[in-house]
């Protein structure tokens, strides 16, 4: 079966995930209550991810560089590494740099359940590696362009790995062309053991519920939802389960795709996104 490649310290994979930093960032997320703006919502999401996937990775000898990851900011007309602090100007990076490397760790807040019906606040430590940003135009073209070299150079090296996944997060439309056939490009390259997974993060102002994981595209509400659906990968059959496990309803053949994702939905598309099947 495809997608079943062990992933461990010799047969690593690897994460690249883009990441919209143009003005419309800037607006609050249309669903729920926080009015959070989409750049610091999505930030934290992404520092949070990088947070777990390093204790993931934690052994009693240390991180183990199961994975390698970039994080590739694009917005005006450049792309470049999203990463901050002794990190910023590099992309792919093994696990272990990334957690060893973070630009500051903030005290936060989190609400916690006290097992007896209340709620407790809970003060935990918050490792930051990614800051928000928002400025000019959305440059997805040369993004995925960008995404798709570091996933070729990648698969070069690791041609038995378990297939490279990236995850596009964006609220807008391309500003430079159509993003399509790069889309597509990146979809068609393959390891030994399947293609290339490329997953698209719609985020929104709009108040429209979110269309999570469809299998089709007649519910979605314009062409630019049409588009990036269309430019999304089908999930594997392994992660339908993790989808369902979260309570989402879906049909056969859903793509990883999310339509007008808000705070909830971000967290849960990256936990999902990110979680392959064979991890040794």
């Amino acid at each position: 079966m495809p997608y079943a490649a062990e992933i461990s310290r010799s047969n690593p994979s690897c994460f690249v995930i883009l990441l919209d930093q143009s003005c419309s960032m800037e607006d609050p997320f249309g669903q729920g209550p926080t009015g959070k703006r989409k750049a610091d919502g999505v930030a934290d999401a992404l520092n949070r991810l990088l947070q777990n996937l390093s204790i993931k990775c934690a052994k009693s000898e240390g991180i183990r560089d199961y994975y390698h990851v970039a994080v590739l900011g694009y917005a005006d007309r450049d792309v470049r590494s999203a990463f901050s602090g002794a990190l910023s100007g590099r992309e792919l990076l093994p696990i272990s740099l990334i957690a060893n490397s973070p630009v500051r760790i903030e005290e936060r807040t989190k609400r916690v359940d006290d097992g007896a019906g209340g709620i407790l606040e809970q003060k935990v430590k918050f490792p930051v590696w990614v800051e928000a940003v928002c400025e000019g135009g959305t440059p997805m073209c040369k993004a995925l362009g960008r995404a798709r070299q570091i996933v070729s150079e990648w698969l070069a090296n690791h041609p038995n790995c378990f297939p490279p996944i990236v995850i596009n997060i964006t609220d807008g439309e391309a500003s430079d062309g159509d993003p399509e056939p790069a889309a597509e490009a990146i979809c068609k390259m393959s390891s030994q053991d399947g293609n290339v997974l490329l997953f698209n993060l719609h985020t929104s102002s709009s108040h429209h519920p979110p269309i999570e994981f469809p299998d089709e595209s007649t519910e979605l509400p314009d062409d630019y939802a049409r588009l990036l659906f269309r430019m999304s990968s089908p999930l594997p059959d392994y992660m339908w389960t993790m989808v369902q496990d979260e309570g989402i309803i879906i049909n056969e053949n859903p793509r990883g795709f999310v339509f007008n994702a808000d705070l909830v939905s971000v967290v849960r598309f990256l936990n999902i996104g990110t979680r392959p099947s064979n991890l040794r």
